[in-house]
């Protein structure tokens, strides 16, 4: 609910909210009023919009925004080198483009419709799984489908190296024939987030060197890494 009320952008009425879930109205104002309550959800008019709440935890956590990261530096990655530039955090187990730059019409889609992406069929989303406590990634590939074995074993071949350098290159998962260069935004040793280039294989493949290079100066410029 609050991610359907999120994406709204002006907010969403009661029974807007229980058809987008199929669910009974009267089931829904419960939870919305219990989310209300807590301040996840602000209520007015009969309009729902999101609450503090979800930011509120985030500074008591002292995990800073992830939009820290401005437009701006992202257009500068952008401007360098000439391809697509997204800052990337995972949300359970999706991956969700936070901002982007783009002048390709293919990857500035899945950009701006923040789509739901999996962590193993993207650079940033390597990155983003190796950080989870080992436990947890296995649980995770566990859960994936017949088709992703292949990605999964490619991965964990590849686990020690990200943990380690924080950077994920052209691991040629995507199913659009897209690939992309990835580096780990790290905060007291976790990586809250990745900034990373996004292209066709071929093109990411022979600049790979150059884009990891740029990705890094860029990140450790903004006070990561």
């Amino acid at each position: 609910m609050m991610e359907l009320v999120a994406r709204s952008g002006t907010g969403l009425t009661l029974t807007s909210i229980a058809k987008s879930l199929n669910a009974p109205v009267s089931s829904v104002q419960g939870l919305l009023n219990g989310l209300v309550a807590v301040g996840y959800l602000d209520e007015r008019d009969l309009i729902y919009t999101l609450g503090t709440a979800p930011y509120l935890l985030n500074v008591l956590a002292g995990r800073p925004p992830v939009t820290s990261i401005s437009h701006e530096q992202l257009e500068q990655v952008h401007t360098e080198t000439g391809l697509t530039t997204a800052l990337s955090t995972a949300v359970g187990d999706n991956l969700f483009y936070i901002d982007h730059v783009s002048s390709d019409p293919h990857f500035a889609y899945l950009a701006e419709n923040r789509l739901r992406r999996s962590l193993l069929r993207t650079s940033a989303g390597w990155l983003l799984l190796a950080d989870r406590e080992r436990r947890d990634i296995w649980s995770y590939l566990n859960s994936r489908p017949a088709e992703d074995a292949e990605f999964a074993e490619q991965f964990l071949r590849s686990l020690d190296e990200l943990r380690e350098t924080g950077v994920c290159v052209a691991p040629t998962v995507a199913v659009d024939s897209g690939d992309g260069v990835s580096v780990a935004l790290r905060e007291r040793g976790r990586t809250i987030a990745t900034v990373g280039v996004i292209g066709w294989a071929g093109v990411i493949s022979e600049r790979r060197d150059e884009l990891t290079e740029i990705c890094i100066r860029h990140a450790q410029a903004w006070g990561f890494r």
